[in-house]
């Protein structure tokens, strides 16, 4: 089963902007690297060559990554945010829960497939979730969904 990726409008529009500038700026820019690297003779020791085919690869890799996430997809409003109360230190933290394209654990937003994530996913106001982390079981009360 293909795997589906969640993604805002936002995060659709960058990935949408970023192939479009791969498949015509940047493979342009490396045809032209490897066209250079070729003329400076023999290609077994030429290493501008092995790097400019090294370029290729990567930049093939990732339009094909960037397609696959964008045939794959499903567009979502916002995220949800979960205010919680960690009950082993009786702190309160707010979370993002969003697509895995769009986490970013400094800034609060978490993976809907995290462990985090997984555990907030449906629950309300009042409910208590557990976490399995690597220092052990982490219990959290959600004090807030929006």
């Amino acid at each position: 089963m293909q795997k589906v990726y969640k993604l805002s409008k936002a995060r659709f529009d960058e990935l949408s902007a970023e192939l479009e500038h791969m498949k015509t700026v940047r493979k342009k820019e490396v045809a032209d690297q490897i066209e250079e690297a070729r003329s400076f003779g023999d290609l077994s020791e030429n290493s501008e060559y092995d790097e400019a085919m090294n370029e290729q690869g990567r930049l093939y890799s990732r339009i094909a990554e960037v397609e696959n996430i964008l045939a794959n997809c499903e567009i979502i409003e916002g995220g949800t945010r979960y205010v919680v109360l960690d009950l082993d230190d009786n702190t309160e933290e707010e979370y993002h829960l969003v697509g895995s394209q769009e986490a970013d654990p400094y800034q609060q937003r978490i993976s809907d497939e995290s462990p985090l994530g997984k555990a907030l996913q449906g629950a309300k106001a009042g409910d208590v979730v557990s976490v399995n982390a690597p220092g052990g079981e982490i219990k959290y009360k959600v004090l807030k969904v929006n």
